[in-house]
């Protein structure tokens, strides 16, 4: 008799003697599809001259009968990245439609090695949750990636804390918000410089001027700042919590517990919005 062993999804079960595929995360590392073959959810790979990506854990079924475990996937660029980035060039055109052309593609991929945890911890299903949280946030931060500085000029000012002890050597108003997650006061600047091996307290202008650089102060935050909350905006999604959780992280102080419910709203909307362009699920606790 076969022994079998339980894969944990959806009653499947793997045969025994079925050894695991090495997962190949990107088209360039892809092989022929196999019957009864183990691939782990994830997984690409061609059949019939198509490539697929494993949605769910498998024992090698059939990747166009079977559509729950397997989606269609693009090499060229037009509806998959070949980098594994879970948003391809052509998803991000089409969340931000009118974005202004600083904020490019290239230099988001550009930063995801700072933290390579981002967007490809947990299932499919979780790292393309994770990729439309970041970016629901990102988009309302920013007016839809139109803005990269603060248009309320007159907080310029006052993101200047002069009781930390390396005071505000770029001046008094040179910490205003910035980038995708409006990055400001001398204190977080300094915090993120430091993360990214990057003079930013001396420097903040190279956050409104190189793409690569805004994007990882981001990033920096997403992964790891709490904010007026308990958890990173990453920890809140990998974990579960929610995505009511990344926006208490990011602007927990004036949006959540009823301080503009408005505001939270517009993020939850772009949330599920982005989670249906990614073809994930927006899971549960959206509010805060």
């Amino acid at each position: 008799m076969t022994m079998l062993l339980a894969a944990g999804l959806a009653g499947v079960m793997v045969p025994a003697s079925a050894a695991p595929a090495p997962r190949a995360a990107s088209c360039a590392t892809a092989t022929d599809w196999r019957a009864g073959t183990w691939y782990p959810a994830g997984s690409i790979v061609r059949y019939n001259g198509a490539y697929y990506i494993a949605e769910h854990d498998n024992p090698g079924y059939d990747p166009t009968i079977s559509t729950w475990y397997w989606d269609p996937y693009s090499c060229d660029g037009g509806g998959g990245n070949p980098s594994g980035f879970v948003v391809s060039e052509a998803q991000f055109n089409q969340m931000f439609p009118n974005r202004n052309s600083f904020y490019t593609y290239s230099g988001l991929v550009a930063a995801l090695s700072s933290y390579p945890g981002f967007a490809t911890t947990g299932s499919v299903e979780v790292q393309r949750r994770e990729a439309a949280a970041f970016l629901a946030n990102v988009s309302h931060e920013t007016g839809g990636l139109v803005h990269i500085v603060e248009q309320n000029t007159a907080n310029y000012p006052h993101y200047c804390d002069w009781s930390q002890p390396y005071g505000c050597p770029a001046g008094q108003a040179a910490y205003y918000g910035r980038g995708p997650i409006q990055l400001s006061w001398n204190f977080n600047y300094k915090a993120a410089g430091d993360a990214l091996g990057i003079d930013l307290l001396g420097n903040p202008w190279l956050v409104q001027n190189d793409s690569a650089v805004a994007w990882r102060t981001a990033l920096w935050f997403w992964n790891t700042q709490s904010g007026a909350g308990t958890m990173s905006g990453h920890q809140a999604i990998v974990s579960g919590a929610g995505f009511g959780e990344s926006i208490r992280s990011i602007n927990g102080s004036i949006e959540c517990n009823g301080g503009n419910p408005g505001q939270v709203q517009s993020r939850v909307t772009t949330f599920q919005n982005f989670s249906q362009l990614l073809g994930t699920t927006p899971g549960g606790n959206l509010y805060c």
